[in-house]
């Protein structure tokens, strides 16, 4: 029984990566009345990453 499963490779752009980033993180910052600045920069400096090192 040397059944093998097939692998598909997705290749995913700079732009659907970066807002699911934000999806994601938006997601947990919706349930908190009071979100940092700090936090807020982090979001924006993960999503600058993804758009400028993937372009």
């Amino acid at each position: 029984m040397n059944d093998i499963a097939e692998v598909e490779i997705l290749k995913v752009s700079p732009t659907d990566e970066a807002v699911a980033l934000i999806d994601e993180r938006l997601a947990v910052l919706s349930e908190r009345a009071l979100v940092s600045a700090s936090e807020v920069t982090d979001i924006l400096l993960d999503v600058r990453g993804l758009l400028s090192h993937n372009s």
